[in-house]
């Protein structure tokens, strides 16, 4: 039970859909989308999690798309000198990054335990840094130590720079909901 109320007759139990915790209908009456688990019409959630699935739904519908569409990076391996040319784009089941360009690498998400989001400057009069690639690391199963990514969005404008920032801003998102959720 995760409030004070007394249940009887009268007052009913009610369980959260995302969390399982039981509560009164005063402090679990939020009905919200909760797709990660499938839910398509909106369930009974607490307050805290009805939070967290608002975020999610969020997600689905607008960083979701540019994640599965992909962009184009530079992206050096390890510690490789020479980039490549690479489309970065998130598998149609959300759990593989997908790298291909000459070569062809599959990431697997739940391996990948840093995304650090590359910036640049800041604009005159203040505002955000401007988003230039992302620094990733992760194991790769059956070997030691961890490997590292770098993606770095290219400056041609003719291989479209702007779906390169708006993937890292979703991907950079995407790390957020998956590390705040680890904590649920």
């Amino acid at each position: 039970m995760q409030c004070d109320a007394k249940f009887d007759f009268l007052t009913r139990k009610h369980h959260c859909r995302r969390c399982g915790k039981c509560f009164c209908d005063r402090c679990c009456s939020q009905k919200v989308p909760l797709r990660r688990m499938c839910f398509v019409d909106p369930v009974r959630q607490c307050a805290e999690c009805a939070l967290v699935s608002h975020k999610e739904a969020e997600f689905y519908d607008k960083q979701l798309k540019v994640l599965l569409s992909g962009a184009t990076f530079l992206v050096t391996l390890g510690n490789s000198e020479k980039p490549e040319t690479m489309i970065c784009r998130l598998s149609s089941n959300q759990r593989y990054l997908f790298l291909d360009g000459h070569s062809h690498y599959e990431i697997e998400i739940v391996h990948i335990s840093t995304v650090q989001l590359l910036t640049e400057g800041f604009p005159p009069g203040g505002g955000n840094a401007r988003a230039t690639g992302m620094f990733l690391q992760y194991t790769v199963p059956g070997t030691e130590g961890v490997t590292q990514l770098k993606l770095t969005a290219v400056e041609d404008a003719n291989v479209g720079r702007r779906q390169a920032v708006a993937w890292l801003v979703a991907m950079h998102k995407a790390a957020k909901l998956l590390y705040e959720s680890r904590d649920q």
